[in-house]
């Protein structure tokens, strides 16, 4: 169990793409998944659920499932967001650095510690607030694995193979499968996250408003939004 404060985790607890080959025990798992199921949801109804995937025969095929996705996927997306053009041409750009990250990512996701597919079982008609019934589970999730020393990233990979999963997992068709979570032990580290300056993300009374309470602590560092240039 690593030592860090609540708002230390929300502020440190970055995506993790690169794991060693180290499982991670069950005793550590009990503890990420007891925290995610802890999350709010609407009405207390508690529809989520959680699909491990580690080493068993389904698990394999799933995991092979997601990660040949996850490769074609982001084959697709080296193009359409040109990750091999601009910055990307130059080998220690952020671009390139990225893109780099990726490729490595997607070549072995197929073999990463776990494999977790956050689910939400409907109890009506899909709808635009459903998410706030899923997603706080699945951020328990990622900040209880960064507590006990692990690390992963939330992803879509699952979308293109969903039609092959739902039977290999026995998944209901009324279950909404919410993401792709792969965790390990991180080869990296977890650090300080950089987004935008705090003055650009919140308003106050009116949109695009900055309250004068909007202020970055000091040392912050920040980072532009979308894809590298």
């Amino acid at each position: 169990m690593t030592d860090i404060s609540l708002l230390e985790g929300l502020a440190t607890t970055r995506a993790i793409r690169r794991y060693t080959d180290d499982r991670i025990p069950p005793e550590d798992l009990q503890k990420i998944l007891w925290s995610a199921t802890r999350a709010p949801s609407g009405s207390n109804r508690q529809p989520f659920r959680f699909v491990v995937l580690q080493d068993g025969p389904n698990a394999r095929e799933a995991k092979r499932l997601i990660g040949e996705a996850a490769q074609a996927m982001w084959s697709k997306k080296v193009v359409t967001d040109q990750y091999e053009q601009g910055s990307g041409t130059d080998h220690n750009s952020p671009k390139a650095k990225m893109a780099r990250t990726m490729q490595h990512y997607v070549d072995n996701l197929h073999c990463c510690p776990v494999i977790i597919l956050p689910c939400l079982v409907r109890y009506r008609a899909p709808n635009s607030m459903e998410g706030g019934s899923i997603y706080p589970a699945v951020q328990n999730l990622m900040l209880a694995a960064r507590a006990t020393g692990y690390g992963g990233v939330i992803t879509g990979f699952h979308h293109a193979v969903e039609k092959e999963l739902r039977p290999l997992l026995k998944i209901p068709e009324e279950v909404f499968i919410a993401c792709t979570v792969t965790m390990g032990k991180p080869k990296g580290r977890h650090g300080p996250v950089r987004r935008k300056p705090m003055g650009e993300l919140v308003f106050e009374e009116s949109w695009d408003l900055t309250p004068s309470w909007a202020v970055d602590p000091e040392g912050t560092r920040f980072t532009s939004g979308g894809p590298p240039g």
